[in-house]
């Protein structure tokens, strides 16, 4: 028999309570030369979780307008952020009986970065605040809802690990940089100084930018602008960026 593409009619009757399913996204950018991470305060209203506490932006699936798992967090982003993020990552999922006492539930959690460049955090419709916050403000002592200060934990982790061997800080920068501000963005996500030499040798032999006909003027000598040769795929280098020694 001809497979008709169709699910099973058994499918149409579901016999099992179903969790509640969620999309969270953890929303990077750099400002004032500090990694941030944008936040939306929970609504103060009855029958609302954990009102008034700070969580990541994200909400339920809705099985009308989204396609996928990626399709709802990009709709987050616009609804959250008003962007379009250049980088999305999926980070991975957690789920439990306790973790939302609506019941059980389930959060599909995707890591966005975008440049700080115009970006303004929106009011959303399930959201009363959204503002930016410093990794420095979470000192052990702050709460956010849910589960939420482990699954940001988990994407500052997962960003600075892969940090070390790719291209993903470049995301976090306008279409058009130096490559003195792409370095600063290595050192803001890492924490630490890199060997400039080294750093440059290894961007400029892996295809990662490509100069475009344009300087930026400053009170020294104009520098070079570049954009990234491949802006869909992050390049990923066969060593770890060098630290500087000094």
């Amino acid at each position: 028999m001809a497979k008709t593409g169709k699910p099973p009619a058994t499918q149409d009757k579901l016999d099992f309570p179903r969790p509640l399913t969620m999309v969270d996204v953890v929303i990077f950018a750099v400002m004032e030369s500090r990694l941030q991470v944008l936040l939306v305060k929970r609504p103060d209203a009855p029958g609302e979780p954990y009102p008034g506490l700070w969580a990541l932006p994200g909400g339920f699936v809705d099985v009308d307008r989204d396609e996928s798992l990626e399709a709802c967090a990009r709709r987050k982003l616009r609804e959250k952020a008003g962007v379009e993020a250049p980088y999305l990552e999926q980070l991975g999922s957690w789920g439990g009986v306790s973790r939302d006492p609506r019941g059980w539930s389930a959060t599909h959690v995707y890591f966005a970065l975008i440049p700080s460049e115009h970006v303004m955090p929106q009011k959303g419709a399930n959201a009363a605040e959204a503002a930016w916050f410093t990794l420095q403000e979470f000192d052990g002592r702050s709460r956010l809802a849910f589960d939420h200060m482990e699954i940001m934990q988990a994407a500052v982790t997962r960003l600075r690990n892969k940090v070390e061997y790719t291209s993903l800080p470049a995301y976090l920068l306008p279409e058009e940089f130096t490559l003195s501000e792409l370095q600063r963005m290595y050192e803001v996500v890492m924490e630490r100084p890199i060997e400039k030499s080294a750093f440059r040798t290894r961007v400029l032999s892996s295809g990662l930018v490509e100069p475009v006909r344009k300087m930026r003027e400053g009170p020294n000598r104009p520098a070079q602008l570049y954009r990234l040769a491949d802006p869909v795929h992050p390049v990923v280098f066969t060593r770890t960026i060098k630290t500087r020694t000094d």
